[in-house]
């Protein structure tokens, strides 16, 4: 029987990017290199490790985000009347060309015995050319549009197969996927590792009738390979009992390692910062403006906090523009004032640049010496702010990820602040609290204290979802905003009226205003999201020949990404093409046109983040949402909920009912969160179950709370207890 002709590793990744993210990525290109100019190559181990894949049981339990039927194959003419819809067909390359109007871009043709189908690459490669010579068996799946020419397909996923070529038997599986990692990677490792790991059940058959869940091995191996007549809804949405399944186990390791890290937390010390002395009092005369009532009460709470022996965990929130950052400075001004160091720590250069110039500026004059320390700063700078903050010269210190970099040592850290929490892996804050642990000993022994620490976020966190996640946490929140915002409108508009959008902006543009554009979201590729915010930069450059028209993304250096933020606020800069560097840390008042490509591929806090670049100065602000439908039923809750409200704390709750809370404990960064398939929302009666049967648990069966955790959590329980 003939069979499907194998693809090279490079056209594999090729036509996975596609099946994903609907532009291929670039194919490897075989060159002779000499031993001198060879770099060392990543291995694949350490590309599994970045999505947190290092034992047999992580890629088991590296569950499908979603599945493509590849099981059957449609006529053209029969897939002419599903139009908007996907299918897969199958047919015989009959034109192969590269067109230059209107654009640069690969059209191929294929027929079967019924009609054809035009298949258009908009970023191709050369390759790709002979790959789909005339004559060629193409098997390709996406969704097919009636197009000027007929029916088309826009970077349609495709395999180069010989006549007869089986298809599969289940439903093919898509993975959360990373950089140098394809789909047919994953599903060969995953495959091997179901063959390995030992699949005996943690509960028992009695414990699994009470509770009403299935059988591990049989949910895991269902999910990994569902039959073609499984329930595709329910698997979609998690609602099928091998997901309940699942859902159950995570939450039931999440309770267990949560109730032991309560008792790990409390028995550390902390210094006591009782004093708000003259550092705090002059810093609040010297304000230009008085705090909000509700600054003043969560103020309160970690002044209180801070006063006693054991470490603050709090979490402080508010929306976009509350004011979050002079209750932080006003923090560390109690721990300056009782002897202590303080450091706050920002996930992106930008934010953290922000931090530093407003806080320094109220402060210095005071006579707090202020440390800068990030990763771009030149060998002898760094050198320098390293050598104040061990010797303790340096009160306040203020950086990115450089921060938790060996060879930062504080002479005397009280008081450690995150903000963005969510945007930094649960190993990162670990690493910053370390820093200032300390041994002590006293009549009772040795022990040890750690600093207090704050965690910001103008991603409001719903209080259940808080209290679950950490039994322990006091949440404050800042629910005012100061007077003076500018009011957003938000209007969602089809991909197809991209062209009156340019228009929009080339008018506000003229106006005087600045604008925004940001490039969609490609979760499976870091690489593809580049090359698409680089193909957007290039098309409004030649679309809008009259503006400066900058880039800015996260592969830039951080002096030419500063470089170009600074042209931006001069104003020397009118349209920003921008990746979601600048969700947050950025803040040009004239700026009052946001464009957000492909909307419905982002988070409800994402766009809110986003959206909150403008409304910053006096000018009337709009925020345009494109999306390419058709929408599924939670892309078109997402945006609903955005042209709707501009609370954050509405749009929170959204959040939390439309997405579940995975990103929330902040692990994402490291491959590890810790809640992936359960929607504390949704799945409430499963919290409460598991919250019961772990309680039991650890008075009655230890061995099964060990069995349990090694299975889900590995070496990451530790990540709970920062």
């Amino acid at each position: 029987m003939p069979v499907a002709t194998p693809l090279k590793p490079a056209e594999a990744d090729a036509i996975d990017a596609t099946n994903i993210a609907g532009a291929p990525a670039k194919p490897a290109r075989p060159k002779k290199a000499s031993k001198k100019d060879a770099k060392p190559a990543v291995r694949l181990e350490d590309k599994f490790a970045r999505l947190g894949l290092r034992r047999d049981m992580d890629f088991v339990l590296h569950l499908p985000m979603r599945y493509e039927d590849e099981t059957q194959v449609t006529s053209m003419r029969d897939a002419g009347f599903r139009g908007g819809s996907m299918v897969q067909v199958e047919g015989v390359v009959t034109e192969c060309d590269i067109q230059y109007r209107p654009r640069r871009q690969l059209v191929v043709t294929i027929a079967d015995d019924t009609s054809q189908v035009v298949m258009r690459f908009l970023n191709f490669y050369g390759n790709q050319t002979k790959q789909m010579a005339v004559g060629t068996r193409v098997r390709a799946r996406g969704e097919l549009r009636h197009g000027f020419f007929g029916a088309e397909m826009v970077h349609p996923g495709y395999k180069i197969v010989n006549e007869g070529a089986p298809l599969p038997t289940s439903l093919t599986p898509v993975y959360p996927a990373g950089d140098g990692v394809s789909q047919v990677m994953l599903r060969k490792a995953i495959a091997s590792a179901l063959n390995k790991v030992n699949w005996q059940d943690t509960l028992s058959p009695a414990l699994l009738a009470t509770l009403g869940l299935e059988n591990f091995e049989a949910s895991i191996r269902l999910l990994h390979n569902p039959p073609p007549d499984a329930d595709e809804h329910a698997l979609m949405e998690k609602e099928h009992p091998a997901w309940q399944r699942m859902k159950f186990d995570e939450l039931l390791a999440q309770q267990l390692s949560l109730k032991r890290a309560q008792a790990s937390r409390r028995a550390k010390g902390a210094a006591a910062l009782p004093l708000v002395g003259e550092l705090s009092n002059a810093f609040l005369l010297t304000l230009p403006f008085a705090l909000t009532g509700a600054q003043e009460k969560v103020l309160n709470e970690i002044r209180k906090d801070l006063k006693q022996a054991f470490p603050m965990q709090r979490l402080l929130q508010g929306d976009v523009g509350s004011g979050k950052t002079v209750v932080a400075a006003l923090a560390a001004a109690q721990a300056i004032d009782s002897g202590f160091q303080a450091a706050l720590m920002a996930p992106t250069e930008i934010l953290a640049d922000q931090h530093f110039r407003k806080i320094a500026g109220w402060m210095e004059p005071l006579g707090v010496k202020v440390a800068w320390l990030t990763g771009s700063l030149k060998k002898k700078e760094k050198d320098r702010a390293k050598a104040i903050i061990e010797s303790g010269e340096a009160q306040l210190v203020i950086g990115t990820h450089a921060l938790i970099q060996d060879g930062v040592e504080f002479s005397k850290l009280g008081l450690v602040i995150v903000d963005e929490q969510h945007r930094f892996g649960v190993g990162q804050r670990l690493t910053l609290r370390n820093k200032g642990e300390q041994s002590t000993s006293d009549a009772t022994g040795t022990g040890s204290k750690v600093p207090h620490q704050l965690m910001m976020s103008a991603t409001p966190i719903p209080r259940t979802l808080a209290m679950t996640y950490y039994a322990d946490l006091e949440v404050s929140v800042i629910d005012e905003l100061p007077p003076g915002r500018t009011p957003i409108v938000t209007r969602v508009v089809d991909q197809n009226r991209r062209d009156e959008v340019i228009e929009r902006v080339h008018a506000a543009a003229q106006d005087g205003k600045q604008i925004y554009w940001v490039c969609p979201l490609i979760e499976e590729s870091e690489a593809l999201q580049l090359q698409t915010a680089t193909d957007t930069h290039a098309m409004l450059s030649l679309e809008l020949p009259d503006l400066k028209v900058g880039l800015v993304h996260g592969r830039l250096k951080p002096a030419e990404k500063q470089a170009v933020m600074d042209a931006f606020t001069r104003n020397e800069i009118q349209v920003l093409v921008a990746t979601t560097v600048i969700e947050v840390g950025v803040d040009v008042p004239n700026a009052s046109l946001m464009v957000i490509e492909h909307a419905e591929r982002f988070g409800l806090s994402q766009l809110h983040q986003l959206r909150g670049r403008v409304g910053r100065g006096s000018n009337a602000s709009v925020c345009l949402l494109l999306y390419q439908g058709p929408l599924g039923g939670t892309a078109k809750q997402r945006l609903m909920t955005m042209r709707e409200t501009t609370d954050g704390f509405e749009i929170a709750r959204k959040d939390l009912e439309i997405r579940g809370p995975g990103e929330f404990l902040g692990a994402r960064q490291s491959g590890e969160a810790m809640l992936r398939f359960a929607n504390l929302e949704t799945d409430q009666w499963l919290v409460d179950k598991a919250r019961e049967l772990a309680a039991q648990l650890l008075q009655n069966d230890l061995p099964t709370v060990e069995a349990h955790l090694g299975r889900w959590l590995g070496f990451r329980e530790e990540f709970l207890r920062v």
